[in-house]
């Protein structure tokens, strides 16, 4: 917000100064469907999220089993995610949202049988989880396209001087939805079984593919005049060469990843605290409360004055609020370790999202978006992995623990490793491109 409040000032003393408008990126209609795209499809897959999560730990009683959904997720997510940036890149981006957004459209229904009381009789004994995997994977290649997509899609909807106002919505929409989705999920499915909560996830990505009609067709801009393994590795290249994006990225890699302690939550809530799938969609709901209310304070107090600094503050907070969590014994104080959390997690989102979005190049975009998506999306899911490990080799608590720990550790290691970026504002890192 620094950096849009800047425009607003006049060179003439005798003119007043204008406040800036939190609702500036609101104010374009593609914008208000594009955010409308992201918030139903993000509360459908929230809610997913939360009720395969319980089901397969019911089905289990295995943290590694959670571990190994993020796996599952990550492993094609990874593989195919430059492939996806350069296809974003070329492609007209509503038409590939709609075949995205199709075949996550499809994986659920699959799931919504395989889970289904009266599909089971027709089931061979024992295939209900390994079709639950194989979903949660083709998920995960549609993660691959997805991120790229929308990225690219964005900077295409609002103007460049209104990018850290809209990365702000963005981001609120994305947590609110992540607020709505857990606690619905847990809800609905502790009241009303699994089955109906499927049939509202598919219900919420439905309405999600009729918004994307609301958008206009945005013709790529981007001609490959490479080899497609140069095209491909340009996103690489770019981002090397950026040593904030770089830093950032790195930052947010290796703190998620040992942050991931979100993934052990169904073995909090059903053997720790005891309150059942109910209590799993708080203590979900409770990680994007924070991170939303922090992101609606953010739309008027920006924390790009000194994005360097703020983003090393908030990774520490959040790693303190991680090793909280894991030694509560209690339901809501657990739930308030879990609302700092996610607040100090949105600092760290909105600080990276708006340097991308400023340092990218138009014709980049997607390829930079599957970049950081291997970098910080992925994280999320390997991060799960290994918290499910760790909850295996060294018991839940210790290993939640452990995590924050390591991501304090990584914070003060960065810190004394990037001490020249500490003090550049947002107008000095646009000018630098650092």
């Amino acid at each position: 917000m620094t950096y849009i409040c800047l425009k607003f000032i006049l060179l003439e003393d005798q003119v007043p100064i204008e406040k800036p408008d939190p609702f500036a990126a609101l104010r374009f209609r593609e914008f208000r469907s594009y955010l409308g795209m992201r918030f139903f499809f993000t509360f459908a897959y929230q809610m997913q999220a939360v009720i395969i999560g319980f089901h397969i730990y019911y089905l289990t009683k295995d943290p590694l089993a959670l571990g190994l959904i993020g796996l599952c997720e990550v492993i094609p997510a990874i593989s195919i995610a430059l492939y996806g940036g350069y296809i974003a890149d070329k492609s007209e981006k509503r038409a590939l949202l709609v075949k995205v957004i199709s075949g996550v459209l499809l994986c659920s229904l699959v799931m919504l049988l395989v889970t289904s009381k009266q599909m089971q009789p027709y089931l061979p004994k024992g295939y209900t989880l390994p079709i639950l995997y194989c979903m949660i994977f083709g998920i995960g290649i549609a993660r691959g396209f997805f991120s790229p997509a929308t990225f690219s899609l964005m900077a295409r909807i609002v103007p460049k001087k209104l990018y850290p106002n809209s990365s702000t919505w963005n981001s609120s929409s994305w947590q609110m939805a992540s607020i709505l989705g857990p606690a619905a999920g847990g809800l609905i499915y502790g009241f009303y079984g699994i089955t109906v909560t499927f049939i509202v996830i598919i219900s919420f990505i439905l309405i999600a593919i009729i918004c994307i009609f609301f958008l206009k067709t945005y013709p790529s801009t981007y001609v490959p005049k490479e080899s497609l393994l140069k095209s491909l590795t340009a996103g690489v290249r770019f981002v090397f060469r950026s040593k904030m994006m770089l830093g950032a990225m790195s930052l947010d890699l290796f703190s998620v990843f040992f942050g991931g302690a979100v993934a052990l939550l169904p073995v909090f809530a059903n053997d720790i605290l005891k309150v059942g799938p109910e209590g799993l969609g708080f203590m979900r709901a409770a990680v994007s409360t924070g991170a939303v209310l922090s992101m609606l304070v953010m739309t008027r107090f920006s924390p790009m004055n000194k994005p360097w600094r703020n983003l090393l503050i908030a990774v520490t907070g959040f790693g303190i609020s991680i090793i909280g969590f894991g030694l509560s014994k209690n339901f809501y104080l657990t739930l308030g370790f879990l609302f700092m959390e996610g607040a100090f997690d949105s600092i760290s989102v909105i600080v990276r999202s708006t340097i991308m979005q400023l340092l990218t190049p138009d014709e980049m975009r997607g390829r930079v978006s599957a970049v950081n998506s291997m970098f910080i999306g992925s994280s999320n899911e390997i991060g799960a992995f290994e918290s499910g490990l760790t909850a295996k080799l060294m018991r839940t608590v210790p290993a939640v623990v452990f995590g924050g720990s390591m991501t304090i550790l990584i914070a003060g290691i960065t810190y004394l490793k990037t001490k020249g970026l500490m003090k550049l504002s947002l107008e000095e890192i646009n000018e630098q491109k650092v």
